[in-house]
């Protein structure tokens, strides 16, 4: 899968020859293949930002048709955008026939991957201090539907564009952060993959590198 092209972190040499400039909290580009959740959520981290804070530390989200198109995508954008020397792609396990070699493919390429088995939103029971184990990524996002109606009073939209403000409001970022290094240790140590590591997220290490850089 796209082994024989450029890899992206090596594009970063270019910037500095064509004397581009990057924020000195850096660029950041996320490249998932869903149209709402992960989009939102990343959108509303970036909006959160001060507008001064965001002169220094760039996030831009993109989709891919398909989650087969995720790696060809971003570096695709990659070429057209040097500057975005942190390449992310976000997807979820859901049906993915080839996820772990997907993973291993990514990484490869120097793209750095949030996955989250079985779905995103395994990564929002995280900021309420629980990874609980679920077979289905339908089971995984009603169960969080329920959680954030309890807590909020008001039903879970999957294109809800506030659900960052929400998360924050109504949870904890750093303990979901915590949470889910926790999970993805245990998962590990027990010599799981990602497609056996049911539930569990990368999602807090994007998360986590950017929250640290923003003082949160």
């Amino acid at each position: 899968m796209a082994s024989n092209r450029r890899q992206p972190g090596k594009r970063q040499d270019r910037n500095s020859k064509v004397g581009q400039r990057n924020p000195k909290l850096g660029y950041y580009l996320v490249v998932t293949d869903a149209d709402g959740t992960e989009q939102n959520y990343f959108n509303g981290m970036r909006s959160s930002f001060s507008s001064e804070l965001q002169k220094y530390l760039v996030i831009r989200v993109e989709k891919a048709k398909t989650t087969e198109q995720l790696i060809n995508k971003t570096i695709e954008l990659m070429e057209n955008l040097p500057q975005y020397s942190r390449p992310w792609i976000v997807f979820d396990r859901d049906e993915v026939v080839r996820f772990d070699e997907m993973i291993e493919s990514a990484r490869k390429l120097g793209i750095e991957v949030g996955w989250s088995n079985p779905c995103f939103e395994i990564w929002f029971h995280a900021y309420f201090g629980s990874v609980p184990m679920f077979q289905d990524s339908q089971s995984c996002w009603k169960s969080f539907a329920k959680k954030i109606e309890k807590v909020t009073g008001q039903k879970y939209d999957k294109n809800d564009k506030d659900i960052f403000k929400k998360l924050a409001e109504c949870g904890d970022i750093k303990v979901a952060i915590a949470t889910a290094d926790r999970q993805l240790q245990k998962c590990e140590q027990n010599g799981e993959k990602p497609s056996q590591s049911n539930s569990a997220t990368t999602v807090y290490k994007l998360v986590s590198e950017i929250v640290k850089k923003v003082g949160k």
